[in-house]
């Protein structure tokens, strides 16, 4: 692995990417993938690259919407890309994005994607520990970083745990509109 700044961890650092091929045993009877199987995969791709980021255990806190664009089939493999997108307190956004293709490669496609939150919990204490800024470096990275306060806005809200009106990014978001 690279060596870190000091003062926070490249998005690179802890970036995890996962493959499975699908199997008989992890299909329903139309011979696609289990939407259930896929979330477990999503999940451990995820926290994997939380806790690497963390350096720590990491608990999930939520899931966004998870999408499901197009069937994974019977012999398919998918490969599951997990990156840091931001750094909160004590928590951390991942971004995962599964792409499906056959054995051989051929017919590639975007199939899934989600964004995961994780809290990183301390080891001793079994409490929430600080976690380590992230640093984007990519156009990508960056667009992601500005927009993850957003979606934690926007989670916070729907999860009772912040009023409508006193999201500040949120607001300023549609308020840039005028």
């Amino acid at each position: 692995m690279q060596e870190q700044p000091k003062e926070g961890k490249l998005v690179s650092y802890s970036k995890t990417i996962m493959t499975e091929m699908i199997m008989p045993n992890d299909t329903n009877p139309m011979g696609n993938l289990m939407g259930g199987y896929l979330m477990r995969w999503m999940d451990i791709a995820c926290a994997v690259c939380a806790a690497r980021h963390c350096e720590s255990q990491v608990a999930t806190a939520s899931v966004d919407h998870i999408s499901f664009h197009e069937p994974i089939r019977l012999g398919d493999v998918i490969t599951l890309n997990a990156q840091v997108t931001r750094a909160f307190n004590t928590s951390v956004e991942i971004f995962v994005e599964v792409s499906a293709s056959d054995i051989t490669g051929a017919n590639p496609r975007q199939s899934n994607h989600a964004y995961f939150t994780f809290v990183a919990i301390d080891r001793n204490t079994g409490h929430p520990m600080k976690v380590p800024p992230v640093i984007p470096i990519t156009n990508e990275e960056k667009k992601q970083f500005e927009v993850a306060s957003r979606r934690r806005e926007l989670r916070l809200i729907l999860a009772g745990k912040l009023k409508p009106e006193n999201a500040q990014e949120l607001r300023n978001f549609f308020t840039d509109f005028k």
